[in-house]
């Protein structure tokens, strides 16, 4: 059966999660909408997760967004998953329909909506290269797919899990996997190349995932990392004359998405960018 309550409850699950930074941006978007709205974090291990999901069906949670380690486990316990959700296999977003929770997956499409901003030409007619073959990966390779980019590549360490993302994607795509080694001397050829690695992210903020000695300077360069918001690869893309793109733009944007889920309303991204960026520090 579902309650109604007066205060909309709306909230991240994940373990751990008090580094989250979604509760700080959803309040401050509730409070300037004067929606009568609260985000909360709820630290909830995996052995606990269908208790979970049951409580927040009996309380009438509005909405939740889901972290790790919970994106694909989450998936049984829903009454509906969106198509490009289903086939990344992972939801991070779900969506209380009077008493039905549906699932979506907001990452890759966050990620799409922030790198739109980035490049020249129709995203269609880009050339991508996926750097890596993980969740993150897996969300923006199908979410690309899903909305027409049909050249994209991954370079990962090794094969299985790339082949893996590509032979799944129920989407048409012409795409290959290579080797660190083979995909550095070729570099030029890519219009968007994207690090979806943890590579770079602090404390190791030297390292970087892939040399880009033949990188075009035409090319758009991202990196999903936020901490630190410029990454040694980044530093180097930029230095190359490419235009470069942090993890900044995606966080905000899959929650922007999420948010209008929830509400209705697309929130203003750049002020959720201050957001975030206050509690990074600014710099970081």
């Amino acid at each position: 059966m579902w309650v109604r309550i007066l205060e909309k409850i709306y909230g991240v699950i994940g373990s751990p999660i008090a580094h989250s930074m979604s509760p700080e941006m959803h309040n401050d978007l509730f409070q300037y909408y004067k929606l009568n709205a609260r985000y909360h974090a709820f630290h909830v291990e995996q052995e606990n997760l269908k208790d979970a999901i049951k409580g927040f069906k009996a309380i009438g949670i509005s909405g939740f967004n889901v972290t790790i380690p919970h994106k694909v486990a989450i998936l049984e316990l829903l009454d509906e998953v969106e198509e490009v959700a289903a086939n990344i296999g992972a939801v991070n977003t779900v969506v209380n329909d009077k008493g039905k929770l549906v699932g979506y997956n907001t990452d890759g499409q966050g990620f799409i909506t922030s790198i739109k901003t980035k490049v020249k030409k129709e995203l269609a007619d880009c050339r991508v290269l996926l750097i890596g073959a993980g969740g993150a990966a897996r969300a923006i390779f199908i979410s690309l797919a899903s909305v027409g980019v049909s050249n994209i590549d991954i370079v990962n360490r090794t094969a299985k899990k790339a082949e893996e993302i590509i032979t799944s994607c129920n989407y048409t795509t012409v795409s290959s996997f290579y080797t660190l080694s083979e995909a550095k001397y070729d570099l030029e050829k890519y219009d968007i190349i994207i690090n979806t690695t943890s590579i770079g992210m602090h404390p190791n903020i030297d390292e970087t995932p892939i040399s880009i000695t033949q990188l075009s300077k035409e090319s758009v360069v991202s990196d999903i990392i936020y901490n630190p918001l410029k990454t040694s690869f980044l530093k180097e893309a930029e230095k190359k004359g490419a235009i470069i793109d942090n993890g900044i733009g995606m966080f905000v944007f899959q929650g922007a998405l999420a948010f209008e889920k929830w509400t209705g309303i697309f929130p203003d991204p750049l002020r959720m960018e201050k957001v975030v960026r206050t509690r990074l520090g600014g710099t970081t």
